[in-house]
């Protein structure tokens, strides 16, 4: 029955039983009003829930930011190793490090759903 219906019933019952069940009627017609908000805000709730992003995965930006960081970095050492001469052992550890960092943070973050 829609609030309109229902708000028809109650002055029409109020008609029919006369004035001293008024309280009564108005207190029932609010008690289905108040129902019929909770079950409107729980749809709400329910489909805003189902639209919004999972909050445990990490935003795109932060995941673009970090690889960019990486990179960054990667090159910066390769340049300075290389530019030192002999050190080139030291790359496989920085670069599989920053692999490692990247490949922790997008598996951690990006395969669950909320």
């Amino acid at each position: 029955m829609s609030t309109g219906d229902e708000l028809k019933a109650a002055v029409s019952a109020r008609r029919d039983l006369g004035p001293e069940f008024e309280d009564a009627l108005v207190e029932s017609f609010l008690d289905k009003m108040g129902q019929e908000v909770d079950r409107r805000v729980d749809e709400r709730i329910a489909q805003r829930a189902s639209k919004a992003p999972a909050r445990d995965r990490a935003p795109d930006g932060q995941r673009l930011a970090l690889a960019i960081v990486s990179v960054c970095l990667g090159t910066v050492s390769t340049l300075l190793l290389v530019l030192l001469g002999d050190k080139a052992a030291y790359l496989v550890p920085i670069w599989g490090g920053l692999i490692i960092i990247n490949a922790i943070f997008n598996s951690g973050r990006s395969g669950k759903s909320g």
